[in-house]
This record gives C-alpha cells, sequence and structure tokens, in this order.
C-alpha cells in the first residue's frame, strides 16, 4: 500500500475565530495571564520598550551587520540585554545570529529551495564546517523512514496556536517540510518526537528555510555542543543530563533530595521534557521565549539553573508532598513560579562546584561517542576516555 504524503491530503476548514493572547494561542482563560493580552500598557512603558528596540537595533546593526562587532566588544552589555529578554519584533533575527545558524544559511544559497534542486550542504563535525556533495534531490524528494512518525504528531504540536491549528493548513505544512528535511539531512538522528516542539517554536520567529538551519546549528554545534545526543536512539544524553541534575538537586537542596529517596522520585519522572524540548513543551510561552533567548545564548546550562530554581521557588511546599502529589506538583507549577522575572534572576544566582559544566559534558560526551563508533586506535580512545574522568572530577562554576 502507497504512503501517504502530507501533500495528498487536502486543507481542513479553518478553526474558527476566538480570542488569542499576543503570542497566536488560543486564550484558555480571561483573567490576567502574563502570556495573554494585556490590560493597557502606560506611555512610559511603551517609551521604554521603543527605547529597548532602538538600542538592540543599533546593537546588531542593519540584517545583522554590526552583530559581531559589538559581542567582541562588549560581551558583557550583550549578555546582560539577552538575560533581560530580547524584543519580540527582533527575535527571530537575533535568534539566528547568536545560534550560528545566519552564517550556516549564508554559507550554503540555496539549499534549502523546496521547489528546486540541492548542490551542496555544509555539515558540521567537530565543530567545524566541511563541504560535502548532497544527492541532488536530498530532501523534499527522498524517502524518510521517518515520515509517517512525523505526519502523526504534528497535530500535536502547539495544538493550541492559530499557527498550527488548521488540518494540513501552512503552519502545519511548514513543520512537516523543516522535520522531513532534517531526518533525511541527519539520517542517525532522523525524527524524535520532541524536535517538533523545538522546529515549531523556531517557525513561529522565522522562514522554513531559517528555522532548518537553526535545528541544524542545534543539533550539529555551530556555537555551543551539538544536542543530537539527546535525540539519538536511548536518548543517551538525556540520561547523563538527569544524572547531572539529579547530583545538583541534592548539592543545591539536600532536604529535598533527601524527601524525593524517601519517596523515590528521580527526576526522569519530572525533567526529561526539560531537556527534550528546552522548556517549550508544557511551560508557559513567555516563559519559553525567555529561556531560549538566554539557551541559544549561554548553552544548556540554562535548562540546569531553571530546572534548580523551579525546585528551589517551591522548595518548602514540595519537601511535605508524598509521592503521588509529589509527582503532580513536579509537573504542574504554579502560575506565580512560572514568572521570568522572579525565576530568571534566580536561575542565574545559582553557582555550582558540581562535577562538571555541563557545556563541557556535552563536548566530552560527543567526542567518546565519536571514538566509540570509528575506527581510531584503542589508544586514542583510552585518551578520550581519561579526558573524560578528569572533567567528571573537575570543578565549574554556573556563571
Amino acid at each position: 500500500m502507497e504512503k501517504k504524503r502530507i501533500d495528498d491530503y487536502e486543507p481542513g476548514p479553518l478553526p474558527s475565530p476566538r480570542q488569542l493572547d499576543r503570542f497566536g494561542f488560543v486564550k484558555q482563560e480571561i483573567h490576567n495571564s502574563q502570556d495573554g493580552l494585556t490590560k493597557g500598557r502606560s506611555a512610559y512603558e511603551f517609551d521604554r520598550e521603543e527605547r529597548r528596540v532602538r538600542n538592540w537595533r543599533k546593537m546588531i546593526g542593519v540584517g545583522g551587520s554590526d552583530w559581531k562587532h559589538y559581542v567582541r566588544r562588549k560581551p558583557h552589555v550583550v549578555k546582560r540585554r539577552i538575560r533581560k529578554g530580547i524584543p519580540d519584533c527582533l527575535r527571530g533575527l537575533v535568534w539566528q545570529l547568536i545560534s550560528g545558524s545566519r552564517d550556516l544559511l549564508l554559507m550554503n544559497p540555496g539549499v534549502y529551495e523546496w521547489l528546486g534542486l540541492f548542490k551542496s550542504a555544509v555539515i558540521l563535525s567537530n565543530h567545524k564546517s566541511q563541504v560535502v556533495e548532497v544527492d541532488p534531490q536530498l530532501v523534499i524528494y527522498e524517502t524518510s523512514a521517518s515520515e509517517l512518525d512525523i505526519i502523526r504528531d504534528i497535530s500535536r504540536t502547539f495544538p493550541s496556536h492559530v499557527f498550527f491549528q488548521q488540518r494540513h493548513g501552512p503552519g502545519q505544512r511548514s513543520l512537516y517540510n523543516v522535520l522531513k528535511a532534517y531526518s533525511v539531512y541527519d539520517r542517525d538522528v532522523g525524527y524524535v518526537q520532541g524536535m517538533g516542539f523545538l522546529a515549531g517554536l523556531l517557525l513561529l520567529y522565522m522562514s522554513e528555510e531559517d528555522a532548518f538551519w537553526l535545528l541544524v546549528a542545534l543539533l550539529k554545534g555551530a556555537v555551543h555542543a551539538p544536542m543530537e545526543g539527546l535525540y539519538q536512539v536511548g536518548l543517551p544524553l538525556v540520561q547523563q543530563y538527569l544524572s547531572l541534575f539529579d547530583r545538583l538537586v541534592k548539592e543545591h537542596m539536600p532536604k529535598l533530595g533527601e524527601h524525593f529517596t524517601q519517596e523515590m522520585i528521580n527526576p526522569s519522572m519530572y525533567a526529561s521534557q526539560w531537556f527534550i524540548t528546552v522548556f517549550s513543551y508544557s511551560f508557559p510561552f513567555h516563559l519559553a521565549l525567555r529561556i531560549w533567548d538566554v539557551f541559544l545564548y549561554e548553552g544548556v546550562k540554562i535548562v540546569f539553573k531553571v530546572g534548580l530554581a523551579l525546585l528551589k521557588y517551591c522548595h518548602d511546599d514540595l519537601v511535605k508532598l508524598p509521592f503521588e502529589k509529589l509527582i503532580h506538583a513536579l509537573r504542574n507549577f504554579p502560575e506565580d513560579a512560572m514568572d521570568p522575572d522572579t525565576l530568571l534572576p534566580m536561575a542565574y544566582s545559582i553557582k555550582s562546584t558540581e562535577v562538571s559544566c555541563a557545556n563541557q559534558l556535552i563536548k566530552t560526551w560527543t567526542r567518546i561517542e565519536f571514538l566509540s563508533s570509528s575506527s581510531y586506535p584503542l589508544e586514542w580512545k583510552r585518551a578520550a576516555m581519561e579526558e573524560r574522568v578528569g572533567v567528571l572530577s573537575s570543578t565549574f562554576s554556573m556563571d
């Protein structure tokens, strides 16, 4: 029986008009939620926001032309402004600049043209770019083993957002195109369900082509270490992250860590999606965006910090709960805990002398995986393993 492709279906009906929040999600409640429509801003607040946008435009230049120069001259200013939140009107462009995906796009003109042919592509190996020849009909015309999985999951990705609500509409088609392209581009990873939330989030701020290259930049490691281990068979990097997070909980909140042990609670029961989707799966969208601003610039350590800050904020309540209520609480944090202006400063203040920096851990893990799957001499593998042991026994700062 011939497989059906998403292009074989007729578009479904448009959703009925409903009140949307400022990000395009259908409003579930009418009360004063931070991610909804604002009650009204004062003239002072509008002026302040306009000044902030002007400062950002000066910092990045036309089309991002001044960005690298500004980052080199004033890195602390850039870090501070990103932590305060990127203006929403500039978020898509800035994400491309800080992730390295804009460079990938410029290095590969015309590669992602859905109606054209693919001539070449740049893939990242060990954080370096190398040009390789690709089958002329690489992505859009080639079958992927993940096609049916992608089609099945599309309607589950941001189902309450107007862009993705229309069955087989523009949003769902764009999401399918990006995920299908990546599943063929990187067959070792292919497609994993959580990737849909990454791609979906990106598509709300940029084109298909831009979203594809940002996904490549993240998983292959254009700026920070590669994320692909989060999505490979068995989710090996997720397991390492959860193990590290467990140790960090016990270091920073020993009473809560002991309570988790007594109740037989481990991070895999509540934190896996934090790492797989970088908080885009179930967290309020306005908070997820602020986390992504920092994540793209500083790396995965912000995921650890936000997770720790959430537990710290709710610490006094969590230590009193039995197993069933504890699991529910860890999957449904209170609304006041989700305020980015409260939670993120707490996260930024967290420092640690635990086993290793999360960014260093992923770099070392990537090298070990690479060597173990290649034909390198045994002494090379032994040296890499010794390096990993050294990293895991060192200390680090999570500033």
